[in-house]
């Protein structure tokens, strides 16, 4: 038994010596080692040994890309205003050692050196050039950080401003602002389209109004057309068949009381032909009564038929001649009705 316990403590001693002396490092993952209390050598991934009791683990560092998310940040802006700035650090070590022994907390080295950057660029830019300009702060913090933390053995990949959190009464007018420019622009809309209406109307009536004139263009060329066609027939009708002088004085008698009739006329004037046309149908009307006369008196066959004949003859005479006294009564009460017209003065 007494043998036995000095081999249990030497097996004891032995494996402990074995488990000292062994160090697995992950992947991706830096080991920094200290032989009494001074840097020795950084372990790389895999199976390493040190020397027991001499040597010892500094500190155990991960090299892959880290976030870092900070707590938002007052900063004033050039127009003195107080915002809060939230930022968010992409950062990789590269250098263990000098991440271990060039600083003491790396992180809060990188926090602080973020705070004071930040003031210094949001300090020359106004609100509304901070709120939209976040690449140029981004392009601006990373370069002050890179050169900073390169000696501490951090490369900064990325800096993104998270938010930007102006103070709760610029906010306020800011919606204020945004809801005005928006009742800005439906009022323009509404102006634009109310605009455009008037101008589609306007095109609409110009367009049917050139429409309804040419409508009547077209058709006061037809009438004038037919009128003129009317004229040249009458015209050729009057040529051809060789119209006497008692058929267009009888026509122009017909014509005289049409003159006399528009409810306008107020004087009028009795053409000096009157007469003459008078006398021409009278004397046509007693040309053919006297040729019916004649002939029955050659033939010696006058019977009573012939007798009617000749007094229908006269009797349209007569008729003819009322005919031209009744129109020249109606023109002259029309002409009396022109000469006392309103004022006392005799019209012309």
């Amino acid at each position: 038994m007494e043998v036995l316990v000095p081999i249990i403590v030497a097996a004891v001693l032995v494996v402990f010596l074995v488990m000292s002396t062994v160090r697995i490092v992950p992947q991706a993952h830096r080991y920094n080692i200290e032989r009494f209390g001074r840097y020795r050598a950084t372990l790389q991934p895999g199976l390493n040994f040190i020397v027991p009791v001499a040597d010892r683990v500094r500190n155990k560092l991960d090299v892959r890309e880290q976030v870092y998310s900070s707590d938002p940040k007052p900063v004033i802006t050039e127009d003195n205003l107080v915002v809060h700035i939230d930022t968010v650090l992409y950062y990789q070590i590269t250098d263990p050692r000098a991440a271990s022994y060039e600083v003491a907390n790396y992180l809060q080295a990188i926090d602080q050196l973020t705070v004071t950057t930040l003031r210094n660029v949001i300090g020359s830019m106004d609100l509304e050039r901070t709120l939209t300009s976040r690449e140029e702060i981004n392009a601006q913090l990373r370069g002050v950080l890179d050169d900073a933390t390169g000696k501490w053995g951090i490369r900064v990949n990325r800096v993104e401003i998270k938010a930007i959190d102006p103070p709760p009464s610029i906010q306020e007018a800011m919606e204020k602002q945004m809801r005005a420019e928006r009742d800005k622009r439906a009022i323009i809309l509404h102006a634009e389209g109310d605009r455009q209406s008037k101008i589609l109307t306007a095109e609409g009536t110009r367009q049917q109004d050139i429409l309804v004139a040419q409508g009547e263009q077209q058709a006061r060329v037809l009438r004038a057309d037919g009128e003129a066609k009317a004229v040249e027939r009458v015209f050729q009708a009057v040529h051809k068949y060789r119209a006497d002088p008692q058929l267009l004085a009888y026509k122009y008698l017909e014509t005289l009381p049409d003159l006399a009739g528009g409810p306008n006329n107020t004087f009028w004037v009795i053409p000096g032909e009157l007469t003459e046309a008078v006398r021409t149908i009278t004397g046509a009307f007693a040309d053919h009564a006297q040729t019916a006369d004649a002939r029955a008196r050659a033939d010696g066959a006058a019977s009573d038929d012939s007798t009617d004949a000749v007094a229908a003859a006269a009797e349209a005479a007569k008729l003819a001649e009322k005919a031209v006294s009744d129109a020249k009564a109606e023109a002259e009460a029309v002409a009396e009705r022109g000469s006392e017209a309103p004022g006392g003065e005799p019209s012309h």
